[in-house]
Formats: structure tokens, C-alpha cells, sequence
């Protein structure tokens, strides 16, 4: 991979509501493939870190998550002010 993709991953990776089946998606990555790449690309407290934010997360696992995929909108995201 090109290490602008590797970093795209990592940050990813890190965000909480990126689901692995998105990553899978768009770079072919499945997760323990992501785990494997976090591994030898962060430092090993780094790694650690994400593993326990990780580990378990409803919003990471598509199938656990209990709301449908989409967009985040502030409430006022449209409004205009005058």
C-alpha cells in the first residue's frame, strides 16, 4: 500500500464510527488485516490503546451496531443567519 493509503487507514481506523466492514470496502482490508496494520505501522502503547477502544466497539462492527449507517447533521447545519 501507498503510505497515504496506510495513513488513511490509521485514521480510519481510530475514528469511532467507522465500521471495519468500510475499511473492507474501500481498501480490501478485512480486520484482522486492519489489526495487523495498526500493529506494525503505531507505536506498541499506541497500538494497545486502539485495541482497547476498539475491541468490542458496537460502531466498529456493522452487525452489532444498533442504528443505521449514515451521516451525522447538526441540528442548525442548514440554518442560515441573517
Amino acid at each position: 500500500m501507498k503510505p497515504e493509503d496506510i495513513s488513511r487507514v490509521i485514521e480510519m481506523a481510530w475514528e469511532d464510527r467507522t465500521p471495519f466492514d468500510a475499511i473492507e470496502a474501500t481498501y480490501g482490508l478485512n480486520q484482522n488485516q486492519v489489526e495487523e496494520l495498526m500493529r506494525n505501522n503505531l507505536k506498541k502503547s499506541s497500538y494497545v490503546l486502539w485495541r482497547k477502544r476498539a475491541q468490542g466497539r458496537k460502531t466498529k462492527h456493522v452487525g452489532l451496531r444498533e442504528f443505521g449507517v449514515g451521516r451525522h447533521h447538526s441540528y442548525d447545519q442548514h440554518k442560515y443567519k441573517k
